[in-house]
């Protein structure tokens, strides 16, 4: 196992992690819905961002 660090301004919140689309979201919005049809609990989807991030960081070094 590696541990990658992630940069904390990282928008893992704001990112559709199906089609990588931007959007802004207030706190209060709890499910993640973008306009290519996808929807999933925000918490997931930024989780699945940080992860595929981990992941081309890694592929970097």
């Amino acid at each position: 196992k590696q541990l990658v660090k992630i940069d904390k301004c990282f928008p893992s919140t704001k990112n559709c992690s199906c089609c990588g689309k931007e959007k802004e979201m207030p706190l209060s919005e709890r499910v993640y819905k973008c306009s290519c049809g996808f929807v999933l609990d925000r918490d997931h989807n930024s989780a699945i961002n940080i992860k595929n991030e981990g992941i081309r960081l890694l592929a970097l070094s």
